[in-house]
Formats: structure tokens, C-alpha cells, sequence
């Protein structure tokens, strides 16, 4: 089994959602859901550049007054799914991704955080709220709104320190950048900083790849999330055609075991934490009740997964943002394409995305939720066998070297159903 088969930040991927016939209405959809600690996402589909290995819904070059189109169709959106949300819907987390947020200029940022907060009902004075940025968009006067909003992590996409890698991840960044756009983040004074690296490009080292591994250290982040090179289809590097695969493995453990030994705490196959670091709310599956607003969002309830259509290629991304834009309030009223999850697909929902986490599976949180014992609902004797797998009476985890394989175990969990509705995608 490869180690690299996929990167399961949710299940399933968008590429199983399907057309909803008929569209649900929002109002039928969260009726039953419980709504007292929901978490909001917002969508920013524009960056600056597209990197070489982004396949994010995602548009470079958006003139401003597409950008004022989006935020007009945002506030609409923001409308019509508040009237559906129950009476007495609370937020307790909220997240802007994309893209990259602050491509937007501070005035369209504070309009963005006004909607979540005056439509939507988020309280950035008592509850968490995150955003993605760049170097090359992390100015001072962008920050500035959101540490007056009370924004309380960043997270920043570096990839690399070292200029020719950066420039062979199709990421066109000089590191001078990158440390004038983390002073200006340091002197923001943001609770919790996040640094994103990505290990297997072109040319990577053990020596390089200790280098922009010190050079995050030196800021001492709160958190740092190490990701694994992917070559998808339809982006930059896919189209190059290269293979990327064998040295990942080796560069994860070389940088698991370097942030463990600077103190580090491992929370996932990724995402590495300074102990005592608070958290900012990050979305679990285990209590479910996303809220999402933007072009390229998803919803979460119990049920259903659904969003607008998916796609990577340009062209198709313009289109269905120039759609987006065109929608009158009444058309964001309804769940457009989904994935409805059964008994079954939820408890392999939970089962995936606390397996994937370093302090795995909580079994009596399982039973209590779902009726059964995990290992009675799924076999997972060949994960074992492996030694990936390890449990006793309490939880069900993955072991330092299955942890490694996170990105193997995931996919091989995915349910028939599921991966055939995948395969079957029409990626554009």
C-alpha cells in the first residue's frame, strides 16, 4: 500500500458530491440538526498566483469589481441562510479560507468580517476566529482589521524557505518576502501563528528541508502543519508530469522527529502544536454543524454534505464564480450538490476523521453516539497487522508509523459508494 494515496481533509471529497434532485430547502435541512455551537466558514476564491501544486477552488487576477460582486452575493447568501438556520443557531468557531483571504484590501476585509458578524451572528469578541493568508498579502494594514476584529489565529502558507524550491513548486516567493510578511503577523500580536511547509518538492533535500525547518523554528509558531507534496491533475506541476513519490516518506520522519524534539506535539499526520498553545476551535467531525458561505464552501450537518459544483481547471472556476455572483437571494435557499450520509457512512465518517488525529478514536464517545462498538462496525485487522493499528478499552489510534500513513489509511476506509462516485467525476 502506498503511503501517498490521498489527503482526507474531509469525507468524502467534493468529487463524490452529485447534483440534489430535488434541492432541499436549507430550512428542511438544518430543521432537525443541532445549532447551539455551529462553525462558519467563508470562501475567498481569489489569490494573487496559483501555485503549482493548488488544485483549491481558487481564481488569480479577479478585477476589483468582481471582487466587490462576490462580497454583494456573499451578503445575499449570508441572508438567506441565516432565515433558515433555527432560532437560537450559535457559532463558536469561524474560519475564512480559499483561495487567499486577504487578497482582499482592509475595507473589503472588514466588509467580510461585518456580514459574518451582523447577517451570520458570530461573536468575534468571544469566540475564535482564523484566517489564511500569503506572504505577499500579509501587509500591515490588512492585519491591522483583523486583529482589531479579534482574529486570533493566522495561518501562513511558506512551503518552502529556500527561494529555488519555491520557484520549483511553481511558487514564485523570495524568502525576504516571507520573513517581512512574518514580522509584520509577529507584530500583530495574533494569539496563535501557523506556518505551512510542503516536503517533496523537486530538488528537496534532507540539508534544505532542515533549513526551512529552522527557519520556522526560529519564529517559534504555535502551530506548523507539514504537508506532502501532491501532483494533482489539471494543476501547474500535473501538467509537467512528474513524479514526485519516493522521497516523502523519508522528509516526513526527518521532520516529525525534528519539531518533536524542539518540543513539539504531534496532533495529526500534519499538523504539529507547542504544548499549552490554546485552541482556536478547529472543525470536528465528532460534533458535526458546519455553516459555509462562498462559491467553494461546504456545509456539514449530520445528513448531508452539500455546496455549489466543484472544479479546478481556470476556466471552469471562472465560470461557476461568474455564476455565483449572478444569484438572486431566493437561489441560495436551497442544497445545490451533496453527498446525504446513512447510519453507516456516518460512523465511517467519525471512524476516519478521529482515526486520523494522534489521539485516534474515543470509543465510548462512539458507542454513546452510534449504539455499537467501533471495531464491531469496521475491520481494521490489516492496519493492524501492519502495525498501524493499535486499540484497548478506551480508544482506537494509529501508531507513530501508521500515523505516517495517514494518507493511505484514510482512503482505504472510504466506502464503496463513495469511491465510486469519485472515480466517476468529471474533473474540470
Amino acid at each position: 500500500m502506498r503511503p501517498y494515496e490521498g489527503y482526507v481533509y474531509a469525507y468524502p471529497h467534493k468529487t463524490a458530491y452529485r447534483p440534489l434532485d430535488p434541492r432541499p430547502p436549507l430550512r428542511e435541512v438544518w430543521a432537525k440538526e443541532r445549532t447551539d455551537a455551529l462553525s462558519l466558514y467563508l470562501h475567498v476564491p481569489f489569490c494573487e498566483m496559483r501555485c503549482g501544486f493548488c488544485n483549491l477552488f481558487t481564481r488569480t487576477g479577479a478585477p476589483a469589481e468582481l471582487v466587490t460582486s462576490y462580497l454583494d452575493a456573499l451578503g445575499r447568501q449570508a441572508e438567506a441562510v441565516r432565515r433558515a438556520l433555527p432560532d437560537g443557531a450559535r457559532f463558536v468557531t469561524t474560519a475564512i479560507g480559499g483561495g487567499t483571504p486577504t487578497y482582499l484590501e482592509a475595507a473589503e476585509l472588514a466588509r467580510l468580517l461585518d456580514l459574518a458578524e451582523r447577517t451570520m451572528g458570530a461573536d468575534f469578541s468571544a469566540t475564535p476566529l482564523g484566517i489564511e493568508t500569503s506572504p505577499a498579502t500579509a501587509t500591515p494594514d490588512r492585519l491591522a482589521v483583523l486583529a482589531e476584529r479579534g482574529t486570533t489565529r493566522v495561518s501562513i502558507g511558506v512551503q518552502s524557505f529556500v527561494d529555488a524550491e519555491a520557484r520549483a513548486a511553481l511558487r514564485p516567493q523570495r524568502r525576504a518576502e516571507v520573513e517581512t510578511a512574518l514580522t509584520a503577523i509577529r507584530e500583530a500580536a495574533f494569539r496563535t501563528l501557523n506556518i505551512d511547509l510542503i516536503y517533496g518538492i523537486d530538488g528537496q533535500t534532507p540539508d534544505t528541508w532542515r533549513h526551512s525547518l529552522d527557519a520556522t523554528l526560529a519564529w517559534r509558531p504555535e502551530e506548523i502543519y507539514l504537508y506532502p507534496l501532491y501532483v494533482r491533475p489539471l494543476t501547474g506541476l500535473g501538467v509537467l508530469g512528474r513524479d514526485w513519490d519516493d522521497q516523502r516518506l523519508g522528509l516526513y520522519h526527518q521532520g516529525r522527529d525534528h519539531l518533536l524534539a524542539a518540543g513539539y506535539e504531534q496532533v495529526s499526520m500534519r499538523m504539529f502544536r507547542l504544548p499549552g498553545t490554546e485552541s482556536d476551535g478547529e472543525y470536528s467531525c465528532q460534533s458535526d454543524g458546519m455553516v459555509g458561505l462562498g462559491c467553494g464552501a461546504r456545509s456539514y450537518t449530520s445528513r448531508l454534505h452539500y455546496s455549489f459544483e466543484y472544479a479546478v481547471g481556470v476556466r471552469h472556476v471562472r465560470a461557476i464564480i461568474d455564476d455565483f455572483v449572478r444569484l438572486p437571494r431566493a437561489a441560495f435557499g436551497v442544497a445545490n450538490v451533496g453527498f446525504a450520509l446513512d447510519d453507516l457512512e456516518q460512523r465511517r465518517r467519525h471512524l476516519i476523521q478521529s482515526l486520523l488525529r494522534a489521539e485516534g478514536l474515543d470509543r465510548a464517545a462512539y458507542r454513546t453516539r452510534f449504539g455499537g462498538d467501533v471495531l464491531d462496525d469496521f475491520a481494521l485487522d490489516a492496519f493492524a497487522e501492519r502495525g498501524w493499528v493499535t486499540d484497548d478499552s478506551t480508544r482506537v489510534r494509529l501508531t507513530p508509523e501508521g500515523l505516517a500513513r495517514s494518507d493511505a489509511v484514510g482512503p482505504a476506509l472510504f466506502s464503496s459508494r463513495a469511491r465510486d462516485l469519485m472515480d466517476s467525476y468529471d474533473l474540470r
